[in-house]
């Protein structure tokens, strides 16, 4: 248990902080998941105008921390190579 005061606010500060990570996780997620959809009906205009939208959510994900900047890289390269195979 946290004694400091101190210590009691970083723990309510991690809970907010893991919250709203989670959240643009979540989001992030959601936008792969439409190119994959899109990729899985063949329809290859849907998955490119899904995966423009989601190479900014990507690079968003770096830019606040949530996500390393190689694991979005690799995700984005294997979707638009995807996408460009259809």
């Amino acid at each position: 248990m946290a004694n400091t005061p101190q210590a009691r606010k970083r723990i309510r500060r991690n809970e907010k902080r893991a919250e709203i990570n989670g959240a643009r996780i979540g989001r992030i997620r959601t936008f792969v998941k439409k190119v994959e959809s899109a990729l899985a009906g063949g329809d290859k205009a849907a998955a490119a105008e899904a995966l423009k939208e989601a190479q900014p959510e990507l690079a968003r994900g770096v830019a606040r921390g949530v996500l390393h900047k190689n694991t979005a890289a690799r995700k984005l390269s294997r979707l638009t190579k995807a996408v460009s195979g259809l």
